[in-house]
């Protein structure tokens, strides 16, 4: 059976997964706000008024219907920051999760298919990197890296491509004893040819699991490092700015705290779904294990 009509039988089955369907349709949401956050936004997300300040939701008493999920302790529009901040989860979440996937998945498939002495080395490098704790050593490379959201992908990534480099190198050492990967190399493949035709293949859903979770993992990060002040400039609205701004008026104005909270929670919530509907659709082991069963 040729890889197409496999490809295709593994998107219909995801695509009949309820996580997936869910998931997905949350992450879509979430990137249609921060694509089209200038024609979405009812307001300038900077733009202040102070004599409106602390609005409640236009849904509550006291709250104006120019501001449909009330203002901050500036006279921002929450709605508007909150569909601005999606550009700056978004953008971490794509591309730190992806070039971790990148770093790690290229040195897992190192490691795994040539083992020996590059196994070990890189192994060790992973445990030793891994022996810190993550979000400790994200705030520690932006204090050295500085402010800025390119920065704040680049410390992502260096931290967080271990995750990728672990698991995926333990399925590659599975792959790699596979008649197949013997008979390959008998016909005569090349090492890369192998790796790129024979194991990468075979890895790849693995892989494209762990992205979809990662993602997840990057908005929480990018939003501690904002909340403490090492992500994005102060000017530039994130659900982590939001929350360090809104906890001095947590009394006053509870709403201005919970909803960039949801605004994370919904969005993690998406990708895990995401991530654990398309591990259960593309894992073949999962699905003869249902088989089985059966």
């Amino acid at each position: 059976m040729s890889r197409e009509p496999v490809a295709g039988i593994r998107l219909r089955r995801s695509l009949r997964s309820g996580r997936v369907l869910v998931g997905g349709g949350i992450v879509l949401l979430v990137l249609f706000a921060a694509l089209f956050a200038p024609w979405l936004a009812p307001h300038d997300p900077g733009e202040q008024d102070l004599l409106a300040n602390l609005l409640p939701p236009a849904f509550l008493a006291g709250g104006d219907t120019a501001h449909l999920l009330g203002t901050d302790s500036l006279g921002r529009d929450i709605l508007s920051r909150l569909i601005y901040g999606a550009r700056v989860a978004m953008v971490v979440a794509i591309f730190a999760a992806f070039f971790a996937m990148l770093l790690g998945g290229a040195m897992a498939l190192i490691a795994g298919y040539f083992g020996g002495r590059i196994d070990w080395l890189i192994s060790r490098a992973v445990d030793a990197w891994m022996s810190f704790p993550p979000v400790i050593l994200s705030v520690i490379l932006m204090v050295g890296l500085g402010v800025g959201l390119f920065k704040v992908v680049l410390a992502i990534v260096l931290v967080d491509w271990t995750r990728f480099c672990r698991v995926v190198r333990s399925e590659v050492l599975v792959v790699v004893s596979k008649d197949y990967i013997a008979a390959a190399r008998l016909v005569g493949f090349t090492d890369r040819q192998v790796i790129l035709r024979e194991v990468l293949p075979a890895v790849l859903p693995l892989m494209i699991t762990l992205l979809s979770l990662e993602m997840g993992i990057a908005v929480i990060v990018e939003a501690i490092l904002s909340f403490v002040g090492l992500s994005v400039g102060a000017n530039i609205p994130a659900w982590g700015v939001m929350i360090a701004d809104a906890r001095n008026y947590m009394y006053q104005s509870t709403w201005s705290l919970i909803l960039p909270v949801l605004a994370i929670f919904i969005t993690v919530l998406g990708f895990n779904l995401l991530g654990d509907g398309l591990r259960r659709t593309l894992d073949p082991r999962l699905l003869q294990d249902r088989r089985v069963e059966a």
